[in-house]
C-alpha cells in the first residue's frame, strides 16, 4: 500500500471522529448560546474560568486589605469633623442669642463680635495655643509644636485622629470660651479691646488650664484625678471666670442699677434669642458627643443625656421663675435650657440617665437665682452668661463626683472624686481670674477699656461701627438711658 493511500485513510479517520463528536457539542452550544461556536470559541471557556478565579482572588485579597482598624479610622475623624462643624456652627447660636438679649443699637457690635472671635480664636489657637495645650513637654504647659509644626497630617496622632481633625475640633472649642465673654461685657466695650483680650485667652489662658486637664501629662488629670469629659469647667467656667472679672472692671451700663434699684434693659428682640438658644442646643450634640473623639456606642448614650439635662434645666428655670415672678420668663427658660447643658458637660459620658435629669433640675434653679444673685451684688451681665456657664459650670463639674456611676460618692466611689473636682475648679478658676485680671486691668490702663457715656447712649452700632442693624426701622426709645 503506497503512501499517498495511508495518509487518505488517517484523514479519513480523523474527519470520522470529528464526524462523531463535533454534532453533539454543536448542539449543546447551541442549546445554551443560541449559536454554534467552533472548537477555538469552546477552548476560550476555561481560559475565561482561570481569569475570573484569578480576579476573584484578587478582589477578595484588596477586601482583606481594609481591616477593621481602618475602617474605625476613617468613621472616628468623620465623626469628629462633623461635631467639629456643630460646635462651629454655635458661633451662629451665641450671636444670635446675645443680639436678641440686647438692644437694637447694640446689635451690630454683638454680631461683629461673636463672628470675629471665632476667627481670632482659630488663628491664635493654631500659633500658640494648641502647641500650648497639647504638646506633653511639662505637666504645666505645653513647650512645642507652634503652628502646628512637627506632625504628621494624615497619620494618627491623637488616638485615631488626624492633627487636622483633632485641631478642627479644639479650635473650635477655644472659640467657644471666648464667645461666653462677649455677652457679659456687651453694650459697653471697646470692640479693640475685646479683641485683644480674646486673643491672649485663646492663645495663653484657656491653653494653660486645658492642658492641666486634657492630656496625659497634665498635673490635674494624670496627677489628680480631675475629671471634666466635654468642658464644664475646662472651656464654660474659665469663659465665666474671665467675663466675670471683665463684668466687674468694665462696671454697669449706664441706667442698670440707679437709686438702689434694679432697672431691667429688656432685650429687643427674643425671637432671635430663642433661635440663638436652638442653634445652641443642637450645636451640643458635637460638643458632648464629639469629645468621645471615636464614633463608638457611647455617643448615642451621651447625646441622650445630654439632651435630657438640656430638658431638664428649661423645665426647672420655668417654673422657679414663674413661682418668683408670677409668669413663666422667656428669658429664663431659654438660660435655662443652657443651663442645664452646661451642668451635664464634664459628666455626660458618666452619669445615668436619671443622673443627667438631676443634674439638669439643679442647675435650671441655680440659673434663676444666680442671676438676680449677680444683679443684687451689681454685676451687669446682659445676657445671662455668668450665671450659665461659670456657676453652672461649676455646679456640673462638682456633679461628676456625685453623680458620676463609677466614681461618684452617690454610687458608692467614695468622697475622693469631688475632693479632686474641687482642687481643679479652685486652680483653674484662680489662674483665669490672675491672668484676666491683669489683662483686663492693662487694658483699661491703657484705653480706657469703656465707650464714652455719649457713645453709649446713642448706641456701638454708630460709635463702634458707623452703621445700624435696622436701618430705616423705628428705634424703640424706651429703654434705659433714652436712646435705642
Amino acid at each position: 500500500m503506497s503512501s499517498l493511500n495511508l495518509s487518505r485513510k488517517a484523514r479519513r479517520r480523523k474527519s470520522s471522529v470529528w464526524d462523531t463528536y463535533a454534532p453533539p457539542f454543536d448542539q449543546m452550544a447551541k442549546r445554551f448560546f443560541g449559536r454554534s461556536f467552533s472548537w477555538a470559541w469552546l477552548a476560550c471557556i476555561p481560559l475565561a474560568l482561570v481569569i475570573v478565579a484569578t480576579w476573584n482572588t484578587a478582589a477578595h485579597a484588596q477586601e482583606d486589605a481594609i481591616t477593621a482598624d481602618n475602617v474605625q479610622f476613617v468613621l472616628d475623624n468623620i465623626w469628629v469633623l462633623v461635631a467639629a462643624i456643630l460646635v462651629i456652627f454655635m458661633n451662629a447660636g451665641f450671636g444670635m442669642l446675645e443680639t436678641g438679649f440686647c438692644r437694637q443699637k447694640n446689635a451690630v457690635n454683638i454680631l461683629s463680635k461673636n463672628l470675629i472671635v471665632f476667627a481670632l480664636a482659630t488663628l491664635s489657637f493654631w500659633a500658640f495655643g494648641f502647641g500650648f495645650m497639647f504638646n506633653e513637654a511639662t505637666p504645666v504647659i505645653g513647650l512645642g509644636n507652634f503652628f502646628l509644626s512637627g506632625y504628621s497630617t494624615d497619620t494618627p496622632e491623637f488616638g485615631t485622629l488626624t492633627v487636622p481633625v483633632f485641631f478642627l475640633f479644639q479650635a473650635a472649642f477655644a472659640g467657644t470660651a471666648a464667645t461666653i465673654v462677649s455677652g457679659a461685657v456687651a453694650e459697653r466695650i471697646k470692640f479693640t479691646d475685646f479683641i485683644i483680650f480674646s486673643i491672649l485667652l485663646t492663645a495663653i489662658s484657656y491653653p494653660i488650664t486645658g492642658h492641666w486637664v486634657w492630656t496625659g501629662t497634665g498635673w490635674l488629670g494624670a496627677n489628680v484625678g480631675f475629671s471634666d469629659f466635654a468642658g464644664s469647667t475646662v472651656v464654660h467656667s474659665v469663659g465665666g471666670w474671665a467675663a466675670l472679672v471683665g463684668a466687674a472692671i468694665l462696671g454697669p451700663r449706664i441706667g442698670k442699677y440707679q437709686d438702689g434699684q434694679i432697672n431691667a434693659i429688656p432685650g429687643h428682640n427674643m425671637s432671635i434669642a430663642t433661635l440663638g438658644c436652638l442653634i445652641l442646643w443642637i450645636g451640643w450634640f458635637g460638643f458632648n458627643p464629639g469629645s468621645e473623639l471615636a464614633a463608638d456606642a457611647a455617643v448615642p448614650y451621651i447625646a441622650v443625656t445630654t439632651n435630657l439635662a438640656a430638658a431638664a434645666g428649661g423645665v426647672a428655670a420655668t417654673f422657679t421663675a414663674w413661682m418668683m415672678s408670677g409668669k413663666p420668663d422667656l428669658s429664663m427658660i431659654i438660660n435655662g435650657i443652657l443651663a442645664g447643658l452646661v451642668g451635664i458637660t464634664a459628666g455626660c459620658a458618666g452619669a445615668s440617665f436619671l443622673g443627667a435629669v438631676i443634674v439638669g433640675l439643679v442647675a435650671g434653679v441655680l440659673v434663676v437665682f444666680s442671676v438676680g444673685f449677680f444683679d443684687s451684688i451689681k454685676i451687669d451681665d446682659p445676657v445671662g452668661a455668668i450665671s450659665v456657664h461659670l456657676v453652672c459650670g461649676i455646679w456640673g463639674t462638682l456633679a461628676v463626683g456625685l453623680f458620676d456611676t463609677t466614681s461618684g460618692l452617690f454610687y458608692g466611689g467614695g468622697i475622693g472624686q469631688l475632693i479632686s473636682q474641687i482642687i481643679g475648679i479652685v486652680a483653674i478658676g484662680l489662674f483665669t481670674v490672675v491672668f484676666s485680671a491683669v489683662v483686663w486691668t492693662i487694658l483699661k490702663s491703657a484705653s480706657g477699656l469703656r465707650v464714652s457715656a455719649e457713645e453709649e447712649l446713642k448706641g456701638l452700632d454708630i460709635g463702634e461701627h458707623g452703621m445700624e442693624a435696622y436701618s430705616g426701622f423705628l428705634k424703640d426709645t424706651s429703654d434705659m438711658g433714652g436712646v435705642a
